[in-house]
């Protein structure tokens, strides 16, 4: 029982920053027509009401082509594309009409009732729709007139706000109304990218066939800059049913959504449960982040994060691994420290402590967290204080260690005595303790 209230507490602990950070932001999340046809739908729906519940500003956009195509079957409409956008005659307008409007009230009326039987029963979502888009016709391509087929033209970004504002859900499908009345159908990723642009959300998520992009070697890559996700976007089209593929259409819009000043787009799979809140609530999640730049940034500490740094470094000081150090100490020496972060979270740490006269310096404090210590984020470390040193003269660099003898001798670091250390190291170094002494060359 100890254990299970152990593991309770530190996966509360773990969330509670990410829940901060979130807060009153907006997400754009896009559920596809085969999200929506899941069994597993009413779990994810249950799970945009939590988000929701906890500060977190909500769009939802749904697609409906798996609908629209099984309703034109029994009609014996056939389904005709050009350039993998479908031709959207009268006839099959109102089967995406009717298609689009029920899913909408599908959607609300689940959204109505996802907090029950959870603690949150009793609280009350609220889900708008309407006007917010204005659509155009997409008009004709080579002589083929996709007739009601339509584009967004405008975007009515202050009517969504003030709905957010009033801790409203919006929820959008694919059919739009132009300026002369006339109704279009829109391609739902199209309406989700660029609502996440105009809105300048934070994130752009999709759930769509697969957890995540694949590698070569059948893993799930965690980050993709645009470039890259290009490359398995061609991959892709080159193996799938181009225009069915929902995985290849929402990494298309996180391209573009990311090249327009969306920080974040996530790819997760509308088939495993809770994928949504394991892709927000963990360091690094479940599926595929596409991303303008790395999550990760190594910075020079500044006295903001200085909590972040002694939550990182205090469960070392308890196993005697580092010296401890007091927030008034940090607040003094915070100018010596280098830091990594991910998430707005100090995931490593090291600092520099120069002796210019002496010509060396000092590497002290070098900590990871237990999550990314089979990482190379130590070495990083490694080399960014080094090239400090290097870059204010400094010849020589130490370290006192009684645990990491061996990983500071594999890079270049050798045993050395007392007589070693700058005056002032001398005199303060504890015989008691029994540091290691370890120097490096900087040539």
């Amino acid at each position: 029982m100890k254990k299970s209230s152990n593991e309770l507490i530190r996966s509360f602990r773990h969330i509670v920053p990410y829940i901060n950070a979130h807060r009153g932001k907006i997400f754009v999340i896009m559920l596809s027509g085969e999200a929506i046809a899941t069994n597993n739908f009413y779990n994810i729906i249950n799970d945009i009401g939590l988000i929701h519940s906890l500060g977190i500003r909500l769009v939802l956009v749904y697609g409906a082509r798996p609908q629209i195509d099984e309703c034109m079957s029994i009609n014996k409409i056939k389904s005709t594309y050009y350039k993998y956008n479908r031709i959207t005659n009268k006839k099959t307008l109102e089967i995406v009409k009717q298609t689009a409007g029920r899913l909408q009230l599908d959607i609300t009326s689940l959204l109505s009732m996802s907090l029950s039987n959870t603690p949150l029963q009793g609280a009350n979502i609220n889900v708008v729709s309407g006007n917010f888009i204005t659509a155009q016709p997409l008009g004709i391509d080579d002589g083929v007139d996709y007739c009601h087929s339509g584009k967004i033209r405008r975007i009515d970004e202050k009517a969504i706000n003030y709905q957010l504002d009033n801790h409203t859900i919006v929820l959008l499908g694919p059919v739009a109304v132009s300026v002369t009345g006339e109704s279009f159908n829109l391609n739902s990723e199209e309406i989700a990218t660029y609502l996440a642009i105009k809105l300048k959300a934070e994130k752009m998520i999709g759930f769509c066939s697969e957890q995540g992009v694949i590698s070569n070697t059948g893993k799930i890559i965690s980050e993709l800059l645009p470039k890259k996700a290009e490359y398995y976007i061609n991959i892709m089209q080159k193996t799938k049913n181009y225009h069915l593929s929902d995985t290849v259409r929402f990494l298309q819009g996180s391209v573009t959504a990311c090249r327009n000043g969306v920080y974040r787009c996530h790819l997760i799979s509308y088939k495993e449960d809770g994928a949504l809140l394991q892709e927000l609530f963990s360091r690094d999640g479940i599926g595929t982040q596409i991303v303008m730049e790395s999550s990760e940034q190594i910075k020079r500490a500044t006295i903001n994060d200085i909590g972040g740094i002694l939550e990182l470094i205090h469960p070392l000081e308890q196993q005697g691994i580092l010296i401890r150090r007091s927030r008034e100490q940090l607040e003094i020496e915070i100018d010596k420290f280098t830091i990594i972060t991910r998430d707005n979270l100090t995931i490593a740490c090291v600092a520099l402590y120069p002796f210019i006269e002496d010509k060396i310096g000092e590497m002290a404090c070098l900590a990871v967290h237990p999550d990314y210590r089979n990482s190379s984020r130590g070495e990083i470390l490694l080399q960014k204080i080094l090239l400090q040193a290097r870059q204010i003269g400094l010849k020589k660099i130490f370290v006192l260690t009684t645990r990491s003898i061996h990983w500071f001798q594999e890079r270049g670091f050798r045993p050395a005595g007392i007589e070693f250390l700058p005056k002032i190291k001398k005199e303060i170094y504890n015989y008691k303790r029994r540091s290691r002494i370890l120097i490096t060359d900087l040539n």
